[in-house]
C-alpha cells in the first residue's frame, strides 16, 4: 500500500550495499595494482579515486549499520507505520514544475 511517505520512511539495504561496496574495493585495488604494474598511469589513477570513493562509501554504509534500527532493522523490528494525515501538510497538492507559468495554454 502506498501512503505518499515512501521517500520519509524508507529503508536501506545497507548490508547489501556493504558487500557490493566490498566486491568494488576489491576490483579497484586490484585495477589499481594492475595498471601500475603495467605502466598505466591515468588508468592506475582513475582506479585509486575509485578506491578512494569506495573506501568513503563503506565508512558510511559501516556507521549506518553501528547506528541501530534506525538506519538497519533486523528482522524483529516492524516497519514503520505510515504517519496519519495527508502526505505532506502544508504543501498544495499539486504543484507545476515551473513557478508562474501554466502547463495549459488557454487561447
Amino acid at each position: 500500500m502506498r501512503t505518499g511517505s515512501e521517500p520519509a520512511t524508507a529503508r536501506s539495504a545497507l548490508r547489501a550495499r556493504f558487500w557490493l561496496s566490498l566486491w568494488g574495493l576489491g576490483w579497484a585495488v586490484f585495477g589499481t595494482a594492475a595498471f601500475a604494474l603495467a605502466g598505466r598511469p591515468g588508468w592506475a589513477a582513475a582506479c585509486g579515486v575509485l578506491w578512494l570513493l569506495v573506501t568513503v562509501d563503506m565508512t558510511v554504509i559501516l556507521r549506518h549499520i553501528r547506528q541501530g534500527p534506525h538506519y538497519q532493522p533486523g528482522r524483529d523490528v516492524p516497519p514503520y507505520r505510515p504517519p496519519d494525515g495527508p502526505p505532506c501538510p502544508g504543501r498544495p497538492e499539486h504543484r507545476h514544475l515551473y513557478r508562474g507559468m501554466s502547463r495549459h495554454r488557454h487561447p
